[in-house]
């Protein structure tokens, strides 16, 4: 068996690196909310841009299928929609946070 330094694992640099894993682990939670958040809006995005691009195919003749057309219209009102539900919920949770008192 191999034996086990305690001093090395009691040591100051062992105390640095749990230090270290600790905030490590704090950013990764702060991060997967904004996270979260930015895909989100980028999905938004990418459906509004399809619906663009649709929309000026339907115009130009490239795409006679007015069906896909306003599907796709239809998938980027909804995802906005819920996006702005979603910001609204954020703030709404903001101001009664603020409202607390201390």
């Amino acid at each position: 068996m191999k034996a086990i330094d305690i001093q090395a694992l009691a040591g100051r640099n062992s105390l640095e690196q749990l230090k270290s894993m600790e905030n490590r682990d704090n950013k990764n939670k702060r991060t997967g909310f904004e996270k979260l958040l930015t895909d989100s809006i980028k999905q938004a995005n990418s459906l509004q841009l399809q619906a663009n691009k649709a929309v000026q195919q339907l115009a130009t003749g490239a795409n006679e299928n007015i069906h896909e057309t306003m599907i796709a219209i239809e998938k980027a009102g909804v995802s906005f929609q819920m996006m702005m539900q979603i910001r609204n919920k954020i703030i709404d949770a903001y101001q009664e946070i603020m409202k607390t008192s201390m």
